[in-house]
C-alpha cells in the first residue's frame, strides 16, 4: 500500500462531521427525509455528506474503491485490494431526531480488513481514530477495552433489558460504530446483533474496538471479512476478550432457535 497521509483522512471525516453537524443543529424541518427501504431512513444529509466523502477520499488515494452505504450499488472497485468503506451518517434515526448518537464512519480496507478507521461523532464532541497494528484513541486519549470477564451483569447498551438476562443496560447510540467504540473505550462490555448486517456499518469501528483489546466476529463467532461486493454480514460481536466465547454460544444458540433478526 502506497504512503497515505492518514491525517488528511482524519480530517476529511471531519469536515464530513461539520457538514452533518451543520444539518443537524437546524433540525428536521430543514433536512428532507424519507424510506429508502421499510424502517431504513435516508437524508438529505446523508447524501450531502457521502457525495463530499467520496470527493475527497478518491481525491487523496485514486487507486482506492468505493463501498458506502448511499452509494454501493455502482461497487465502484469494491472487491478490489484496497477500498474505502464508509456510511456518511450511521444512526440515522438518531440524526433525525436531534439526538447524539449518530458519527461520520470512513474505513480504508486492504485484502479485505480494515487498515484505518475513523468515527467522527460531532454532536458528541468525540472522534475516534484507529490504525491496525499502531494505536486507537478518542480524542487523542489512548483506548483499552473493556476487561470483564463475567457475562452476568455485564454492560449492554439497551433502552431496557429483560430482568431475567442479569444484564446492566447502559447508554445506547443509535449507531452501532459508536456502540462498539464504547466497548474499546470500557463503557460497555458487550455489543451484540443477530441481524444481516452491512459492512459499512461497523468497518471503521472494527478497527478501533481491536485495536483496544477487543473482539470483533460475527454473531457466529467467525471472522469477519470486508471489501465483498455485496457488503452484508450476519450479525456482529463486539465484547472483551474475557467474554467472547460465552457471547458467542449464547448468540449462537439463540439463532439456532429463532434465525436471524429481521
Amino acid at each position: 500500500m502506497a504512503e497515505i497521509d492518514f491525517d488528511r483522512v482524519v480530517a476529511i471525516a471531519k469536515e464530513g462531521g461539520a457538514l452533518a453537524m451543520q444539518q443537524w443543529q437546524l433540525g428536521q424541518k430543514a433536512d428532507k427525509t424519507w424510506e429508502k427501504s421499510p424502517g431504513q431512513i435516508v437524508s438529505d444529509a446523508d447524501i450531502a455528506v457521502d457525495q463530499f466523502l467520496r470527493t475527497e477520499l478518491e481525491k487523496l488515494v485514486p487507486e482506492a474503491g468505493w463501498l458506502s452505504e448511499e452509494t454501493h450499488i455502482d461497487h465502484s472497485g469494491a472487491g478490489d485490494e484496497l477500498t474505502w468503506v464508509v456510511d456518511p451518517i450511521d444512526g440515522t434515526k438518531d440524526f433525525v431526531a436531534g439526538k447524539t448518537g449518530w458519527c461520520v464512519s470512513v474505513a480504508l480496507v486492504q485484502n479485505a480488513a480494515p487498515v484505518f478507521g475513523v468515527l467522527d461523532a460531532p454532536a458528541m464532541d468525540e472522534t475516534w481514530i484507529a490504525k491496525a497494528g499502531d494505536r486507537t484513541e478518542v480524542n487523542g486519549r489512548k483506548l483499552v477495552a473493556s476487561q470483564c470477564n463475567s457475562y452476568d451483569g455485564c454492560r449492554l447498551p439497551a433502552e431496557e433489558l429483560p430482568p431475567e438476562l442479569n444484564l446492566v443496560a447502559v447508554s445506547k447510540p443509535n449507531s452501532i460504530a459508536l456502540r462498539m467504540a464504547m466497548v474499546a473505550d470500557n463503557r460497555a462490555d458487550l455489543v451484540a446483533s443477530t441481524r444481516w448486517g452491512h459492512e459499512w456499518d461497523i468497518a471503521a469501528a472494527h478497527v478501533v474496538a481491536a485495536e483496544a483489546g477487543a473482539r470483533v466476529s460475527d454473531a457466529l463467532g467467525k471472522s469477519l471479512s470486508y471489501n465483498g461486493t455485496h457488503g452484508k454480514a450476519l450479525g456482529v460481536i463486539c465484547t472483551s476478550e474475557g467474554l467472547f466465547d460465552a457471547a458467542v454460544k449464547r448468540i449462537s444458540n439463540y439463532i439456532d432457535e429463532n434465525g436471524p433478526s429481521e
